[in-house]
């Protein structure tokens, strides 16, 4: 493939994508099917435009200027600078033609700080970021289906809100009050999703095949909760360590300690994982340290679990410092466990099989441990996450997310745009309204 080529097809195509009214007399879904279709290089051209340009967490002021100037291109009402806190989300609003209910429809719009490998067939063009977990792919699904949509409004009985979401993928400290927070937490906190009576997202899932669907049958992620432990002490001389308090040490101890109290005071027949990525701490080795940082994550379902082994993480770093004559603080970004509504899935279910076909459609009883933060919309209107296949083993595209050679077979751009049609369409009838 050829880069230079690639972006001037993309030039051509992607911006004038909302410009270029349907004529078409039909009016009905299988119209708007067909009209997506027609347009899947358009669809494929803006997945690669977002990958090829990966922003971080809430630092997605391109990306989210981007999203608004193709909402407002396609006749949308667009909220921009959404969330209490950062106000760096975008909302697109598309109003039917009769009153009705509300549904919203997410996409996360941030990368990660994974530098991508060599020879992908679209690489990002930012050293260190890369777009490992599909939100590029995400965000073309939603925007075509907003698209799509808006040719449809005056048959639609209700409203459409299209949630564009930064910081998925971590949390920041909030300049308000310190408390780190994520993107979908900081956006609902501001009213996003207030309106809403229904909430549906999708997650591209390179365990299944393109061209198939999954949904959990109610606990479908975890959550995950991010913690940081720093440690304070007393620098000194490797001769005299005791006239010094080794905030080394005190990590150490810290991280085998806590593992093991954590496991002692969680439910065995619960999920839960509890794990460290991160451990620094001094500055030379013939000094002892006098502050050392501990991050890591854990995961679990049920909200007194959390709310416990927050508390346990929390005695053990106090003991673990006044052991050896320091002190201790934690910060924490408490996550939410992703529970599907029952009858979110049965539409989520009918609305699979509409596109995909009833033999291409999962319902997985197994959760995963993985964390999304669609979890606090969810908190606000009943709803669901979907899985869409975008994995092809014959090319190779067999990598998880995550993964710095991640990639996802693009015939999925379309179909997930036609998933959000259909949930949208399904969700706003009086017939499958999702009950709490």
């Amino acid at each position: 493939m050829d880069p230079a080529a690639d972006r001037e097809s993309e030039a051509k195509g992607a911006n004038d994508l909302a410009n270029d009214r349907w004529q078409a007399e039909e009016t009905d879904i299988a119209g708007i099917f067909r009209w997506l279709e027609e347009r899947e290089e358009d669809w494929i051209r803006l997945r690669r435009e977002f990958h090829r340009r990966p922003e971080l967490l809430f630092d997605v002021d391109r990306t989210a200027a981007r999203v608004a100037e193709l909402l407002e291109q396609g006749g949308l009402e667009v909220r921009r600078n959404v969330g209490r806190h950062f106000g760096k989300g975008v909302v697109g609003v598309l109003r039917g033609g009769r009153p009705g209910r509300t549904v919203l429809l997410r996409a996360d719009m941030d990368a990660l700080p994974i530098r991508e490998a060599e020879g992908a067939p679209c690489r990002s063009e930012i050293e260190g970021a890369m777009h490992a977990c599909g939100h590029d792919a995400h965000m073309a699904m939603l925007i075509a289906a907003a698209l799509g949509l808006s040719r449809f409004r005056e048959k639609l009985a209700g409203t459409v809100l299209f949630v564009f979401q930064p910081a998925e993928e971590g949390a920041v400290p909030s300049p308000t009050d310190g408390v780190l927070r994520s993107g979908g937490r900081d956006m609902v906190e501001s009213g996003a999703a207030d309106e809403a009576s229904a909430a549906f997202a999708l997650h591209v899932w390179p365990q299944l095949p393109v061209g198939e669907m999954a949904v959990h049958r109610r606990e479908a992620m975890a959550s995950s909760t991010h913690f940081q432990v720093s440690f304070r002490g007393r620098s000194g001389h490797h001769g005299s360590p005791h006239l010094a308090a080794d905030a080394l040490l005190m990590a150490a101890h810290f991280v085998t300690e806590a593992h093991s109290a954590a496991a002692a005071a969680s439910d065995p027949l619960e999920p839960f994982s509890l794990a460290f990525g991160k451990l620094r701490a001094g500055t030379v080795g013939n000094a002892i340290a006098e502050s050392a940082e501990v991050s890591g994550t854990y995961r679990a379902f049920a909200d007194d679990t959390v709310a416990r082994i927050r508390s346990v993480l929390e005695r053990c770093a106090a003991a673990c410092a006044d052991r050896f004559g320091g002190s201790s603080e934690t910060r924490f970004r408490m996550g939410k466990a992703l529970i599907n509504d029952q009858e979110a899935v049965k539409l989520a279910l009918r609305a699979g099989a509409s596109v995909f076909g009833q033999d291409r459609v999962r319902l997985l009883e197994k959760p995963s441990l993985a964390g999304e933060d669609f979890a606090y919309f969810l908190d606000k209107a009943p709803g669901a996450m979907l899985l869409i296949g975008v994995g092809n083993e014959e090319r190779g595209i067999i990598h998880p997310l995550h993964h710095p050679s991640f990639d996802l077979d693009e015939r999925a751009l379309a179909l997930g745009a036609k998933l959000h049609v259909q949930l949208a369409v399904d969700a706003l009838s009086a017939d499958a309204e999702p009950q709490p």
